[in-house]
């Protein structure tokens, strides 16, 4: 089991400690729905040092990128950052993850922390560019600060305008003292905020600056329940979840980031796909009966057959209902589908309703 740099301060903490994606990393400390709400109206640091980055190098990583990715990085500039995924060439998806155009021949993407390995190898098999890769998974730390007060909260600690950084832009700067600091305006919460991205050996220091600078603004410790919570509010997929192999990305709802003005990995016969037009769709759905839906319970239609399963789904801290996410049927999609979940041999009454679940105050 790999640790982080600050596995035994959580331990410390008191969190409880959970295997997920090869790592020991903290589940909870408080409990979910206090964490949960904490983010929502104020702000919370995790630990996701467990993600995964990849430095690309050279005057064609672009060309690999676009290669692999089905977004168009083209569009990136430097200090902008861009939401991609990477199509297999069965019709699904070997990851989803972020790229940071650093410069124009150097670029950091970042992975998910199941994936390192398959990702590392597959964008190495179409690595006919002659691009110097480079995984600095193992010596990078990620703090995620989120909350509508994470600006404020943390602008002492750094000389980088965090009130003044877009949505998907980013820095690099001394922060907390320490210098070479990626700070990014991202996040996988919907409540705001910035992920940081530094050395292995400064994580300590930073972990303990930032939580003393969110000390007056109410800051805690988050774990990795309440950030399942948090992104399913805002119907942010999750791979593994919502998304792999087997899951087209049209299907998924990421047409958005699949661009087909370039070529790429199976780019033909996703094409194909969406004029043809997909089968079924990953939607968003509210119980409407008291339930709460659970991955791989079943979905079913109002004969009571089964037509989809449950991808992600929970109890919404914030709106106090079950909310969940699932493949349906095209024709069962539209918002205000009534659809069943299988619930204990029950048959609970849900209805497809529009993402984000939640919305800001």
């Amino acid at each position: 089991m790999k640790k982080t740099a600050l596995s035994h301060v959580h331990e410390a903490l008191g969190a409880k400690m959970v295997p997920f994606a090869g790592y020991d990393m903290p589940v909870q400390y408080e409990g979910v729905n206090i964490e949960h709400e904490n983010v929502r109206e104020k702000l919370g640091v995790f630990d996701v040092s467990h993600m995964g980055e990849f430095i690309l190098k050279g005057e064609k990583a672009l060309d690999l990128i676009q290669k692999v990715c089905s977004n168009d990085a083209s569009k990136l500039v430097d200090g902008k950052a861009q939401y991609s995924c990477m199509p297999n060439d069965k019709g699904g998806v070997v990851d989803d993850l972020l790229i940071y155009r650093i410069d124009a021949e150097t670029y950091m993407l970042v992975v998910n922390a199941s994936n390192i390995e398959k990702d590392w190898n597959w964008i190495e098999s179409h690595n006919s560019f002659g691009v110097k890769m480079e995984d600095i998974s193992d010596q990078t730390s990620l703090l995620a600060v989120q909350g509508p007060l994470a600006a404020e909260a943390m602008q002492s600690l750094t000389e980088i305008d965090l009130n003044g950084m877009k949505y998907y832009t980013f820095q690099k700067g001394e922060f907390a003292g320490k210098s070479n600091v990626l700070v990014s305006a991202t996040g996988y919460t919907g409540s705001g905020g910035f992920e940081i991205y530094f050395r292995n050996e400064d994580a300590e220091d930073i972990w303990n600056a930032v939580l003393k600078a969110g000390e007056p603004y109410g800051i805690k410790p988050i774990g990795l329940a309440a950030r399942d919570t948090l992104r399913l509010e805002m119907g942010f997929c999750l791979y593994g979840n919502d998304i792999d192999d087997t899951t087209s990305p049209l299907e998924a709802g990421l047409g958005w980031i699949t661009k087909f003005t370039k070529d790429f990995v199976n780019s033909e016969a996703l094409k194909a796909e969406k004029e043809a037009g997909i089968k079924n769709k990953l939607v968003a759905f509210e119980m409407v009966e008291r339930g709460i839906p659970r991955q791989g319970y079943e979905i079913l239609n109002a004969e009571g057959s089964p037509i989809g399963r449950v991808t992600s789904g929970t109890m919404s801290p914030s709106l106090q209902k079950g909310i969940g996410l699932g493949y349906v049927p095209k024709e069962l999609a539209s918002e205000g589908s009534e659809i069943y979940i299988g619930v204990r041999k029950k048959q609970i009454k849900a209805q497809v309703v529009k993402l984000p679940f939640y919305k800001a105050k």
